[in-house]
């Protein structure tokens, strides 16, 4: 059977607040978005990935969504209905049996949900994830209470909800033609409970919980700390020497000079000596062992291609970056002054908190090769949380 998920992302999310959508906020050094993408990848019963974003988030969704093998991404429309009926239309020439249809901000379901849900779905044409209420339910009028709910028949809904293609397909498509008498449904299930479609409940999690507010966000980094407890670290060094040039590229950003460092790539040393720091954590050689310093591809390449390889061997033993400590150690340039630029870089890089990053810039006191102006050091530490 052919399966495919349709993650809905193109929601503003500003009740978490700041400029950028909560989808696209990183949480335990990763982009949420991409947590739930990753999540149903890593399920072998899964064979398509569609989003669908805002119009306005194509460079944050690139950023998020580098070296993922999903599909090209769906604009969505101006309610959840009409971005999942776009997402649907995308997945239609492809012909899956069945879909999933996942919230963005909820990137802790887990594969043995996913697989249940799956099951259930193709035995009984539809099925969703609930949990139940807890706390007594009451009715307002204005800010007093009108009477007390039976909580009993009541549940709450989680994604993703999982529907046979053709039925879901068929039931938004009716709903958009009635929309306007029914106003905009806030999830899939209201759509097919609307077309009489029977939609079969299993049991939920609580760990899938859906980031909505601040507070949200600090509950999914305490649940992703508390599940790191292998705690390691790595060092790294490296040194480039001067050559004739312009400029010099430290942290990725381009720093005005009367030399430039001499090397393979870039010869960013500071991205040199945090790339092997990353290697050194978890424990996989060295940066020349991964892009040989006589392999041409590499030959003035930017070293962020470097770290970001890094990065992604650390994501897939399912770890995070806890803090980087990053010297450089040079007479010239002056660093305080871009200090700043490169942390932001850094954590672009990685989608990394800057909060988690320090840059910091000595001399040797005019000893030595940097003493002598003859080229530029760096040091860097990184301390990283895996699954034990």
């Amino acid at each position: 059977m052919k399966v495919a998920v349709l993650i809905v992302a193109a929601g503003r999310g500003q009740r978490v607040g700041g400029d950028v959508p909560k989808q696209y906020l990183p949480v335990g050094g990763k982009i949420i978005l991409r947590r739930s993408i990753e999540a149903f990848l890593n399920v072998p019963a899964v064979n398509l990935v569609q989003i669908v974003i805002h119009q306005n988030d194509h460079e944050l969704y690139q950023q998020a969504t580098a070296g993922l093998s999903i599909l090209p991404p769906v604009t969505g429309g101006a309610t959840r209905q009409q971005s999942v009926m776009r997402g649907l239309q995308a997945l239609g020439i492809h012909e899956p049996e069945l879909v999933l249809i996942h919230d963005a901000a909820r990137p802790f379901v887990t594969p043995e949900q996913i697989n249940h849900i799956i099951s259930k779905a193709v035995d009984h044409g539809a099925a969703i994830p609930v949990l139940p209420l807890t706390d007594t339910i009451k009715r307002i009028d204005g800010d007093s209470i009108v009477t007390t709910v039976e909580r009993r028949t009541l549940i709450r809904a989680q994604t993703p909800q999982a529907f046979r293609f053709k039925l879901i397909f068929m039931a938004h498509k009716r709903m958009t033609r009635h929309n306007d008498a029914t106003g905009a449904l806030t999830d899939d299930c209201a759509v097919a409970e609307s077309c009489g479609i029977r939609v079969l409940t299993i049991a939920g999690d609580e760990r899938n919980f859906k980031i909505t507010t601040s507070e949200d966000i600090t509950r999914a980094e305490e649940m992703i700390r508390q599940n790191l407890s292998d705690i390691r670290t790595g060092m790294g060094l490296d040194v480039h020497g001067f050559e004739p040039g312009k400029q010099v590229i430290l942290g990725g950003v381009a720093i005005a000079h009367d030399k430039k460092l001499k090397g393979h790539s870039d010869a960013d040393v500071a991205l040199h000596a945090l790339t092997d720091a990353m290697f050194g954590a978890i424990g996989d050689g060295d940066i020349g062992s991964h892009f040989p310093p006589d392999d041409d591809q590499w030959r003035g390449v930017n070293s962020a291609v470097f770290l970001k390889h890094a990065a992604k061997l650390l994501a897939d033993k399912g770890g995070v970056i806890a803090n980087i400590d990053l010297t450089i150690i040079c007479e010239a340039p002056k660093i305080g002054p871009h200090r700043e630029a490169i942390c932001d870089n850094i954590a672009a890089v990685l989608g990394l908190e800057t909060a988690r990053i320090s840059v910091k810039a000595t001399t040797t006191e005019r000893l030595g090769f940097t003493g002598r102006r003859e080229g530029i050091a760096a040091q860097a530490i990184v301390t990283i949380r895996l699954p034990e």
